[in-house]
């Protein structure tokens, strides 16, 4: 896993935030956009797709991680949330599993507000006791 310097999170920022403007939320107008950073450098954005039913509207976050692994990417070095509202927004409890399956616990994630104002913790700060492959093990 690479480092992630405060000039490459304001970067990861700002993509998230183009990413954001992508967003389809005619229901609950709260947009979210991410920004996932590969351990080859690459950028994955996504935004949150809202629909009627609301089951199967999906995330930012996984919508940027289903792209990178369609692609083959399996090997990630952070990730950038931004969102519309007041607060910052950080991964749903599904967000943080999908990115458990992919990301080490020490990956780094930003959450951020519309204003830019931002937290950093790890993946493994928010979600400290994933389920992974080793539980699937007798």
């Amino acid at each position: 896993m690479n480092r992630i310097d405060l000039e490459e999170m304001e970067k990861m920022l700002d993509l998230a935030e183009e990413a954001m403007h992508h967003a389809y939320t005619p229901y609950s107008n709260f947009q979210v956009g991410a920004c996932l950073r590969t351990s080859d450098g690459e950028y994955y954005l996504g935004c949150n797709i809202e629909n009627a039913s609301y089951t199967p509207t999906v995330c930012a976050e996984r919508t940027a991680m289903f792209k990178a692994v369609f692609d083959g990417k399996r090997s990630f070095d952070g990730i950038a949330i931004i969102c519309s509202g007041n607060n910052p927004s950080f991964p749903c409890g599904v967000c943080r599993q999908v990115l458990s399956e992919f990301c080490e616990s020490g990956m780094p994630v930003l959450s951020s507000n519309r204003n830019r104002e931002y937290t950093v913790c790890t993946l493994g700060e928010l979600l400290p006791h994933s389920f992974g492959i080793g539980d699937l093990k007798a």
